[in-house]
């Protein structure tokens, strides 16, 4: 989808909820990966790996000048054997350290082995942004979260076009100002449960 066919798109919705909840979710995720000199790993599931909104962010980084939106792409099926933007696995979850961002995009429900390394990353202290249709796991575990039900008026695929084009806007607030108490309480908590950090 293009810039004209996002602006139409907006202008479609002007009036309903999703123009606003997109340009908040992604004001978040750019204030994150901005903040923190970039760190973004998008991943999604075994039967959904969301290519399509990973080339948008690439493109989006481009054009706005914000190189920290160019996403790494996880891949459940990557191999050695593939190009090297192709070849990143689910162990670059786990290894996903405080300072990096987490997009984590799913149509359905995730699975336990999944979610158990999104946990994790959480609690070494990457931030998680979730845009999915509900998972309420997952949910639970993201900083941000964007839910998009099934059978509303947009789908999971239209919604990635509205973020990753939001996402790009230079206009867009830093939202790190000021945290929901929520927030930080959430971010004091993983704080303090983290492991030690390794000395060498």
């Amino acid at each position: 989808m293009d810039a004209v066919r996002v602006a139409l798109l907006r202008e479609v919705l002007a009036g309903t909820e999703w123009l606003g909840a997109t340009r908040r979710f992604a004001g978040a995720l750019r204030g994150s990966v901005v903040t923190y000199g970039g760190g973004l790993l998008l991943v999604g599931t075994a039967e959904y790996e969301p290519w399509h909104l990973a080339a948008h962010l690439v493109d989006e980084a481009a054009w706005s000048g914000t190189p920290e939106l160019s996403p790494t792409l996880v891949r459940h099926g990557a191999r050695d054997s593939d190009p090297a933007h192709l070849a990143v696995g689910l162990g670059r979850v786990e290894a996903a350290r405080r300072g990096e961002s987490l997009l984590v995009v799913s149509p359905s429900a995730l699975g336990a082995p999944l979610l158990e390394r999104i946990h994790d990353a959480r609690r070494a202290g990457a931030t998680v942004f979730a845009l999915d249709a509900g998972d309420r796991e997952l949910g639970a575990m993201a900083h941000e979260s964007l839910t998009v039900p099934p059978g509303q008026e947009l789908d999971l695929d239209t919604v990635q076009h509205l973020v990753s084009a939001a996402a790009g806007e230079n206009s867009l607030p830093s939202p790190r100002g000021r945290r929901r108490f929520r927030d930080r309480l959430s971010r004091l908590a993983d704080q303090l449960t983290a492991p030690p950090a390794a000395r060498w």
